[in-house]
């Protein structure tokens, strides 16, 4: 029989607030930083490690970013309120409830690394602090982008300790290839706020240099990208596969920078945001996983 439309009205209507709250934080982009830190984990592991692991890496990944994405919300709900591009996101949740989501995924985070092992309960704190702190950074420096890709590049760092609990080289160079990267692409993504940006007295790369000099940083930032991720190809030994992802990396970074170009047109800054980077991180998870495995 097919399903009673009063019983799909009654789900979706259970379901609307995870889907406020997914809308709200902007889950869907938890693909930019997650393949990454599980490239980090397969390298770390030579493979693939206990299920449990992996498990307790992609809920950390989950909350970490939650509770920044819900702390940049809070901070911000004004800010956001005011302009166009984010204007509906208040309408989403409450502030109060805003403020509850960081708590909860706050407290949830630092009870998954707890779990994980002791180095990375330790420095739960640390990467609270990193994930946080970028939100502030808007008020008071142009730097704001490079600090916005600091806080991700925690997630490949915590994800190699937490699979073998030691500081070593490769998740260092991994994680200044995330940096730049994410610095690179949150430029491009700014330039729909660069008036916004101004009339607030907020800070970014673009408010600073202007469109086309800021996309002349980004350029320059995905270049250092593509150096840090081949070092980190080097390091971790992972051969020619690696390779020909990293190739297909720096064509799709070449791409995002095109339709980035395109300022009169929202949907193509959209697209090499969302897409580009999305596909940077599968070539990336690809790569590593075919690079171990021959």
């Amino acid at each position: 029989m097919p399903p009673h439309p009063q019983s799909e009205t009654q789900t979706r209507s259970g379901l609307e607030p995870l889907r406020k709250i997914l809308t709200f934080v902007r889950f869907s982009h938890t693909i930019f930083a997650m393949p990454f830190a599980l490239g980090a984990m397969l390298v770390a592991a030579r493979g693939l490690p206990a299920l449990k692991v992996v498990f307790w890496i992609v809920l950390a990944m989950v909350f970490a970013r939650t509770a920044a994405m819900a702390f940049n919300r809070y901070v911000d709900w004004e800010f956001d309120k005011r302009n166009p591009r984010t204007a509906g996101r208040h309408k989403l949740i409450s502030k109060a409830g805003a403020l509850g989501l960081v708590v909860i995924s706050s407290i949830a985070f630092v009870a998954v690394t707890y779990a994980i092992n002791p180095l990375c309960f330790a420095l739960s704190p640390l990467a609270l602090f990193l994930v946080g702190f970028y939100s502030f950074t808007k008020r008071f420096t142009p730097f704001a982008q490079l600090f916005l890709g600091l806080a991700l590049s925690a997630a490949p760092v915590g994800a190699w300790l937490a699979v073998r609990g030691v500081w070593e080289w490769p998740p260092i160079f991994l994680a200044g290839a995330v940096l730049f990267w994410v610095a690179g692409f949150d430029i491009i993504y700014a330039t729909q706020d660069l008036e916004a940006d101004r009339n607030e007295g907020l800070h970014s790369m673009v408010t600073w240099l202007g469109i086309p000099r800021a996309l002349l940083a980004a350029r320059v930032f995905h270049t250092i990208t593509i150096v840090g991720l081949a070092l980190f190809g080097s390091a971790a030994t992972l051969g020619v596969s690696y390779g020909v992802a990293l190739l297909g990396m720096t064509g799709v970074l070449v791409y995002e920078h095109l339709q980035a170009r395109r300022l009169d047109d929202l949907a193509a800054i959209n697209r090499a945001f969302f897409l580009s980077n999305a596909l940077v991180g599968a070539l990336f998870l690809g790569g590593v996983a075919l690079g171990i495995a021959y």
